[in-house]
């Protein structure tokens, strides 16, 4: 599940608003203050920087210098959970979380 988060490659397949992502500076992958640049649907890129970032748990960023949502994966019985933290000032972007974790449920399980 934690792969799936940060393979920014895998980001459209799951991410509702995300036509692509690339890491700056060949960066390996996320980590702490990697920078990188999203486009969304509509096909406007944005910058973003990995402003926390806890290998095999937890990650939040910034995109276009606007704290955006934190992903973090914990243990479960029978397996793991994905959570997305929204600012309290994106509410309205539930929903776009809600499609994100199914998309995420059904990558997982192949469906």
């Amino acid at each position: 599940m934690w792969d799936l988060l940060v393979d920014v490659s895998a980001w459209p397949r799951w991410g509702p608003l995300v036509r692509r992502a690339t890491l700056a500076d060949q960066a390996p992958g996320l980590a702490l203050r990697v920078r990188g640049d999203v486009w969304t649907a509509v096909g406007v890129r944005l910058p973003f920087v990995i402003t926390e970032f806890d290998a095999g748990r937890r990650w939040t960023w910034k995109v276009a210098g606007v704290p955006a949502t934190g992903h973090q994966v914990t243990a479960a019985p029978g397996g793991c959970q994905v959570r997305f933290e929204v600012p309290w000032w994106a509410g309205a972007y539930l929903p776009v979380c809600s499609v994100a974790l199914r998309r995420i449920e059904r990558l997982v399980l192949n469906l």
